[in-house]
């Protein structure tokens, strides 16, 4: 007995100590017991139905609908114009996977085969903001729901900002970009595809892009001055989103009396306005025929108005969220009219 009890904890030192298991395995382990996992081209492409349902596009690629074996629902977008080999771009998603927030698409895995870059995530059943807010066609878009998307937003750009552990730029946000559950919860889609920077300060830290990434109308003006890029370009992109949520028509489309596209510069005169009068009725969504709450209506653009400020003077998504959490009444009798 004594013999086996020496053998057996000689083994396991031995076992532990000398033949410890490579770091990639061991990353991999996390990875498949994490629910995160690698897939092979074929498999996508069977659980797409050769990627047929296309659900959505955009720069850096397309969606499309898809059934895993075991029934789940998911979405596969192919990636497009990625750059860096098959270790760059599994180092890359390994980080990616690790990220964890409510207000945050779940990544469930990729594929990585040569030219083939797929992601695959959770799948959103009541598709993206745009589509509920500048949709006619389609029944409004309340404004008790469109406080809680602002706010949801808000949280999660403000978890990849200051919270997880590689802090996110995510570069591109935009109704397009959130998307939406059956409850009206957002769910920020896209996030890392930018670029991951390993935590080495804080997430006022510049990085270096390699070109100008975003959409049109939502891209801070210090994209164009060819200056390092930081977390505040994500803020400038969300005040665009948070007064289209109270206006319910896209910022960029905003006309003079005489037709002509207004500049952002005569948006914030505009904002600066209202701000100082408390007269926010005008500027809200007509469809909502005077259902809505004035205060945190007011409360979204004057926080709209600070996140377009010059880059210094903007507040942090951190600032953002606690600023809509506090003017949250989702529990009260809301103050409509």
């Amino acid at each position: 007995g004594v013999l086996d009890i020496i053998f057996i904890a000689t083994s396991w030192w031995f076992l532990s100590s000398e033949q410890r298991i490579p770091s990639s395995l061991e990353v991999g382990y996390r990875m498949v017991t994490g629910q995160f996992r690698r897939f092979t081209y074929r498999e996508l492409k069977d659980a797409t139905g050769n990627f047929k349902e296309e659900l959505g596009r955009g720069g850096s690629g397309v969606v499309y609908r898809g059934v895993l074996d075991k029934g789940k629902v998911v979405a596969v977008k192919k990636l497009t114009n990625v750059a860096g080999g098959d270790e760059e771009f599994w180092a890359e998603m390994t980080l990616i996977g690790r990220i964890n927030h409510f207000n945050l698409v779940r990544i469930w895995g990729f594929c990585s085969e040569g030219k083939h870059k797929l992601l695959v995530y959770e799948y959103v059943e009541n598709e993206s903001l745009d589509r509920h807010l500048f949709d006619t066609d389609r029944t409004t878009l309340p404004w008790r729901e469109r406080y809680r998307i602002a706010l949801g937003t808000a949280r999660g750009l403000a978890y990849l900002h200051h919270e997880c552990l590689e802090w996110v730029v995510h570069c591109d946000v935009k109704p397009e970009n959130i998307l939406l559950t059956r409850e009206f919860d957002a769910k920020i889609a896209d996030f890392g595809l930018a670029k991951l920077s390993k935590r080495d300060g804080a997430a006022g830290d510049s990085m270096q892009l390699s070109h100008m990434r975003g959409t049109t109308g939502y891209m801070a003006p210090e994209w164009a001055l060819n200056v390092p890029i930081n977390a505040k370009v994500d803020v400038y992109s969300y005040g665009v989103v948070l007064l289209e949520m109270v206006m319910g028509c896209r910022v960029c489309d905003q006309t003079t009396a005489g037709g002509e596209r207004l500049e952002m510069s005569q948006i914030a005169q505009a904002l600066r306005q209202v701000v100082a009068t408390g007269n926010v009725v005008p500027l809200v969504d007509g469809r909502l025929q005077g259902q809505f709450n004035p205060r945190q209506a007011l409360e979204m653009v004057r926080i709209s108005l600070s996140c377009m400020e010059d880059r210094s003077n903007r507040p942090t998504m951190d600032d953002v969220a606690k600023a809509l959490t506090a003017c949250d009444d989702e529990d009260e009798h809301p103050a409509y009219r």
